[in-house]
């Protein structure tokens, strides 16, 4: 949108200081879908933009930091608009430093961090020292919500005015549902005036209860209680319907579920202003994964069938899904290594985001890379956030990528502070090299910054 601000207007520790040297990538394979771009070329970074996409080899050094790029791609890096950093409160799982850290590692110029912290940003004093703390610590812009309501308590509203002018990047009460249609009703209101978007995390605490994973046949060989995926399409369709009804915009969290993109695919036929995502996990496992008890594979939304999965990578090639994001819900091991009942949901997922989706759907020939490197940084729209671009003039922020590159997720430990990826042990196929944000590398390879060197 013309009015989207840069993702730089975020707050991390490179915001006030001078743009690096200038980088120059030799021969690298560029793709920007959005751009029209798909060539082989010499990629020109001066002043914490891209100044040219070159023919390859004709740019001289000059100076440059050069990096010979043959056989790897260059794409806009990616944007996820929903990460857990545990700050404040529950800094022993994450923090600012080491989640923006594993964020850069995964490719991301940017994310927005959720509000259920402990206590959870209901106020401005709490945007403003977060903000703060991010312009100390992070390796790459963060946005922090503001909850919707009071301590995430359902019922009173949060001052949205006085988030929106600390800074506050959208509202949600994510991990909790907003029950009340009314209370819902009230913030869209007050939404226009904010001029915040509203973040949902749809689930009829009714219908999901106590509920450990999807309900359905593995469930119910496993004896464990299960979360009906029309716990989630319902609400979604409620919600919905007040969006429309109040000429708001809404943002859904974490699909889950083939009923889920049907309602999703409904509202934005109606008209409604309606943008949601879907994670790595829900895109490329099921609840089958749950027949171990392995606590990894426990998160909320639950793994769903291998019917919703399609209806996921179907909803996500056509666009009712408009991004990718991961959700990426650190917890640490004493949280997590007990019996699966007991275990806490969520899983870690920014640093094997895009690779997980390129083995899982585009090596197969599920999903077009192009479609992929589209999504991974959609999001940035759904917030007013400029998007991502490699085309000459454009913010620099751009991730270089070994398409060919075999590891395994964990093997080399990870930059978050928790482990808790239901990756651990899978060999993926294709890997982030490195991160460019605002014209500064912020995440290098260890293997390929040695080879660099």
């Amino acid at each position: 949108m013309s009015d989207a601000r840069p993702i730089s207007s975020l707050d991390w520790r490179g915001v006030d200081a001078p743009p690096g040297p200038e980088l120059l990538l030799r021969r690298a394979s560029v793709l920007d879908p959005r751009a029209g771009i798909d060539a082989v070329h010499d990629v020109v970074i001066r002043d914490g933009r891209i100044t040219g996409l070159a023919e390859p080899g004709t740019v001289e050094n000059g100076g440059a930091e050069s990096i010979d790029a043959e056989g790897m791609r260059v794409f806009p890096a990616f944007f996820d608009p929903h990460v857990h950093l545990r700050t404040p409160g529950d800094e022993g799982a994450e923090d600012i430093e080491t989640g923006s850290r594993a964020a850069a590692a995964g490719g991301y110029c940017g994310v927005l961090a959720v509000a259920n912290t402990k206590p959870p940003v209901d106020g401005a004093a709490d945007v403003l020292a977060l903000r703060e703390q991010a312009r100390a610590e992070a390796s790459v812009p963060v946005g922090f919500f503001a909850c919707i309501t009071r301590g995430m308590g359902g019922e009173e509203l949060t001052e949205m005015a006085d988030l929106a002018a600390a800074g506050a990047a959208g509202l949600t009460d994510d991990g909790l549902p907003v029950r009340s249609a009314r209370v819902l009703r009230r913030a869209l209101r007050y939404q226009r005036l904010a001029g915040l978007q509203i973040a949902l995390h749809e689930e009829d605490p009714e219908l999901s209860a106590d509920g450990a994973m999807h309900e359905g046949t593995v469930s119910a060989a496993l004896g464990l209680a299960g979360i009906p995926s029309v716990s989630e399409s319902t609400m979604i369709a409620r919600d919905a319907a007040l969006a429309r009804h109040e000429e708001a915009r809404i943002h859904v969290l974490h699909l889950s579920a083939r009923g889920s993109v049907e309602a999703v695919a409904a509202a934005k036929e109606a008209g409604v202003r309606i943008t949601c995502e879907a994670t790595p996990h829900h895109l490329a496992l099921t609840d089958e994964e749950v027949r171990t008890l392995d606590s990894a594979f426990k998160m909320n939304p639950p793994l769903r069938s291998e019917d919703d999965r399609e209806a996921l990578i179907d909803g996500l090639r056509a666009g009712t899904i408009d991004c990718v994001a991961t959700d990426h819900a650190p917890h640490p091991p004493e949280r997590k290594e007990v019996p699966f009942e007991q275990a806490a949901m969520g899983v870690i997922g920014l640093e094997t985001a895009f690779a997980v989706l390129h083995t899982e759907l585009v090596v197969p020939g599920r999903l077009g890379l192009d479609v992929l490197v589209d999504r991974m940084s959609a999001g940035a729209s759904a917030f007013d956030l400029e998007l991502p671009s490699v085309a000459p003039g454009s913010e620099a922020n751009l991730v270089l990528v070994d398409p060919d590159a075999a590891w395994e997720a964990g093997a080399q430990g990870w930059e978050s502070r928790s482990e808790n990826s239901c990756f651990t042990g899978r060999e993926l196929r294709g890997r982030v090299l490195m991160t460019v944000v605002g014209g500064r590398v912020a995440y290098r390879q260890r293997q390929f910054a040695m080879g660099v060197a």
